[in-house]
Formats: structure tokens, sequence, C-alpha cells
């Protein structure tokens, strides 16, 4: 869609915040459904782009973040998705979000697939063909937690490092919340065939800091955890380490334009940092809604509101949405998948949504918003 299109569907929304704010709630042209049934709760997706650069995987459960895995593809970089696609029997026995990841294969060359279940004990299938042909969900060791793996990253020195957090229930199973939520990391060296044992990077009781989602710094040498507070006494926090997780600072806040939970990241060609969640700023009129975030790495390190927000979808129930997948194709072209409650007193199902930041800056620009916010109100 080219700006002057986009333009009509786009307004500057009145916010407590120091950007732009740009709605898109209804540009119905770009919104893709993905998977919808009936009856059926279909929630927290997460995506893989595959190695040709179009083919992405979508999977999720049936179920609020339990249920049996359904998984998808797109063979068009997100334009048309394909029939629920067969997948092992003992993926119907999922207690969690299911999280996939494409990782180098250090063993064997090329890459992996990598699927998690979490809870109590935290499971894995893989795939080695680009996801026609998977294992069945196996246990990776004797521990667990919330949301297991739902972000993973290339370290140096090819290893992967991975994220997580649990609240005292499911480390070490049958446990009960303890009221201190846990950060946690472990390594892989060969692929993701077998994880370390789990190591506590950051424990908190007054602040409950969790779903870390992992971005590296455009230099290579650093890595941020955006990270959801789950308490809602205050905005979300950002932490770095720079020797690849072997120290951590202590979390800081973000800006309040970032405040969310499931932060999922990726870089433009440009160099700007795209970061897609869950809106759950107090008093913003995007609350509960799907949203992106445009701004530059250097706004998580200074705290600073970055360039402007968008609303990617009108999520109608209060705050039941948007554990996105976020792909970035070699064109610069974004595509965005998560789910919500769409359609008023139904349950949610998934969309995806393509876009370009050269439309969004063009927007901002046409709308005369480039110094910040005014004009209408959020339609909800």
């Amino acid at each position: 869609m080219t700006p002057a299109l986009l333009l009509p569907l786009l307004a500057v929304l009145q916010e407590p915040f120091r950007v732009p704010v740009l709605d898109l709630a209804r540009d119905s042209a770009s919104l893709v459904v993905v998977d919808r049934e009936p009856g059926q709760y279909l929630g927290h997706v997460t995506t893989a782009l595959l190695g040709d650069g179009r083919t992405i995987l979508a999977v999720y459960p049936k179920g609020h973040g339990q249920g049996a895995i359904v998984m998808k593809r797109s063979a068009d970089a997100g334009r048309t998705w394909s029939a629920r696609l067969p997948v092992p029997d003992n993926w119907a026995t999922s207690q969690e979000v299911p999280t996939i990841h494409r990782v180098p294969d250090p063993v064997r060359g090329g890459h992996r697939l990598l699927l998690f279940s979490g809870l109590y004990p935290a499971r894995m299938a893989s795939s080695d063909d680009e996801g026609q042909h998977w294992t069945p969900l196996a246990p990776i060791g004797d521990w667990g937690g919330i949301v297991v793996m739902g972000s993973v990253v290339v370290m140096r020195d090819g290893g992967l490092l991975a994220f997580f957090h649990d609240d005292g229930r499911f480390f070490a199973g049958a446990g009960k919340a303890t009221g201190t939520f846990t950060l946690f990391q472990t390594r892989s060296r060969d692929g993701g065939r077998t994880w370390a044992s789990p190591r506590a990077i950051w424990s908190g009781d007054s602040l409950h800091l969790c779903e870390p989602g992992a971005v590296r710094s455009p230099d290579g040498r650093t890595l941020a955890l955006l990270l959801r507070e789950n308490r809602r006494r205050a905005s979300s926090h950002v932490m770095f380490t720079r020797d690849e997780g072997e120290q951590w600072s202590a979390p800081q806040p973000l800006a309040r334009e970032l405040t969310g939970d499931r932060h999922t990241a990726q870089y433009a060609p440009d160099g700007r940092l795209v970061v897609t969640f869950r809106d759950m700023a107090a008093g913003s009129a995007t609350q509960g809604d799907w949203v992106a975030w445009v701004g530059r790495y250097d706004d998580l390190v200074g705290g600073t509101p970055g360039a402007y927000r968008v609303r990617l979808a009108d999520n109608t129930d209060r705050w039941d949405s948007s554990y996105p997948g976020l792909e970035v194709l070699r064109d610069g072209t974004f595509v965005a998948t998560t789910y919500g409650s769409w359609a008023a007193g139904q349950p949610p199902y998934i969309v995806s949504r393509r876009f370009t930041l050269s439309a969004w800056d063009a927007a901002v620009r046409r709308a005369g918003a480039g110094g910040g916010g005014g004009g209408g109100r959020a339609r909800r």
C-alpha cells in the first residue's frame, strides 16, 4: 500500500506520550486472517522466517497459553497462509505457549528449527529440513519455566543463548508461587540439541520482570533484554550484557512509550529498530492493543522515547492480545503476526500485517505529526 493510499486510514492520536501515535486499526486492506475457528480460542503466536527469505512458519496453541499446538505456513511472505499442517501427535499435550526459532547448526552446518513448550519439564521439538518433518516434543532437562525460550540469540562464538522466567511454580516442578520472579538464561553449544542447566540472572519481588525479549546492539557488542513488568507498578525495563551473558546490568526503566508485554524486535535495513508488543501503558488510548514502536537502539540505552508508535490493530478485550511474531524480509518489508479479540464477543484469532517504515514515515510527515502528539483520539 502506498503512503498516499495509507494516509486516510491513519489518525494521529492525542496520547500521554512524547511521540506521535499512528492508528492502523481501520486499515483492513493490509490485515490478513491467518487462522480463525468459530468458538475456539487461538492465541500466543510466534513465527520463524526460513532461509528462502519468504516462507514463514507460525505456531500457536488452541487455548490461552496452553493447548494443542497448531502450525501454518506462508510461502509468500505473509500474504496468504496454508491450511493447518500435520504435526507430531504429542504436540497436542503442550501446556504452554509454543516458541519457534531458526538457528545455525554448528554440527552439520546450515540451520535447524527449534520449537519449545514450557512449564515443567521444558520440552523441545526440532526440524532439520526447514519444517517439513518434526520430532515429537521431548524434555530438555529436569527443569521448566514460563514462556520457555521466548527469545533465543546467536552468540559471537556461534552458540545459542536462550531466556525465560519463572515465579517458583515450574522451575523444579511441584513448586508454588513465591511472589518472586526470576529471569533465567541457558546455553547450547550444539545447535540446540542439548542445553546447559539454566542460570538465574535476576530475581525480584517489588517488580515482577518477565518475558525477556532479546535484541543485539548494531555493533554486535551488547545484548539487551526488554522486560515486561507484571505487577503494573512501573514501566517496562531493560538489562544489558557486554560479555555474552556472563554479567548483566541491573534492570533500568525503558521509556514509557515501550511499556507493554512480550516485546519482539527486528532491525530495519536503515538501522532503525522496530519493536512490537501489547500496549500496557497506563492512560494510553491504545492500552491492551497490538502496537509497534519505531526508534533506535540508543533509545533503549538512554530511556528516550523513540520516533513514533503505531496501533496495528484494535483489541476488543481490555488486555488479552499481542504475543507477536515479527520478521523482516530482504526488501525491508516487515511481517508481524499475532492473536487478539479482533471481533467483539468472539474468541481470539490469528492475524498478520505487512508494512514498511517508508510508508509509516510518509504518513507521519503528511499528518504533520513530526513534532509529537496532537489531533484526534483513538476510536475504541
